[in-house]
């Protein structure tokens, strides 16, 4: 009896051993190794021989003196310690100077800067059109053109056809009911502010107003009106 209990123990004695063994292995510290200027197939073997796994963000960086598809930066840094099994995140190298300029005719603005962020390229100038002829938001140009060479790009961006636009009228004396309500009738949001009594004017008239005669305004714009009392 005393044997099979003493057999037992040591059986339980060896498992807990084992497992403390794993977990010790899998939570154990290690040394980051050094992956700049390692291709993604170098640095993922280095990195499994310390226990570690290999993670490629998605933006590139322009470096001097690495090649391309090399990495450029890694984090942690090389001689930092970190459990074993988890990842290190590198940026490769995009070379001394950006690659070939990418296609981003037809791409949304945001599309646009998404991509040349990722190709470790510049927007350098934005310019801005309206037209029905392009769907709205949308790259219609660029410079340089695709396929180039550069470190930024200028792009011209469709805004999109503007709606219908009205001149602001000079309201100055006028009875600001009567303005109120034509101006209301063409979708604008119409206030009227009453102010102190001004001597030889009735009341109502308009003496100032906002947006100023000769302005630009669209239908659901706001306009103030400021009348005698």
């Amino acid at each position: 009896m005393v044997g099979l209990f003493t057999a037992v123990a040591g059986v339980i004695f060896v498992l807990f051993a084992v497992v403390g063994l794993q977990v010790a292995l899998r939570f154990r510290e290690v040394d980051v190794p050094d992956l700049v200027a390692q291709t993604v197939d170098e640095a993922t073997a280095t990195l499994g021989d310390a226990g570690l796994t290999l993670r490629v963000e998605p933006l590139s960086r322009i470096h001097p003196t690495i090649p391309a598809r090399h990495v450029a930066v890694q984090d942690p840094a090389a001689g930092l310690t970190t459990r074993s099994r988890r990842s290190v995140k590198v940026w490769l190298s995009s070379g001394s100077s950006a690659g070939s300029v990418p296609t981003l005719i037809g791409q949304s603005e945001r599309g646009a800067r998404a991509r040349l962020q990722e190709d470790a390229l510049g927007l350098s100038r934005i310019s801005e059109m309206l037209s029905s002829r392009y769907p709205s938001d949308a790259v219609v140009a660029q410079e340089p053109p695709p396929l180039g060479s550069a470190t930024s790009v200028s792009v011209l961006i469709n805004r999109g056809e503007r709606g219908v636009t009205y001149v602001m009228p000079d309201l100055i004396g006028v009875l600001g009911v009567s303005a109120a309500e034509v101006l209301r009738s063409r979708g604008f949001r119409v206030t009227r502010v009453g102010d102190h009594p001004y001597p030889g004017i009735p009341p109502g008239i308009v003496l100032r107003q906002f947006p100023r005669a000769g302005f630009q305004i669209a239908p659901g714009e706001a306009i103030s009106l400021e009348v005698s009392r």
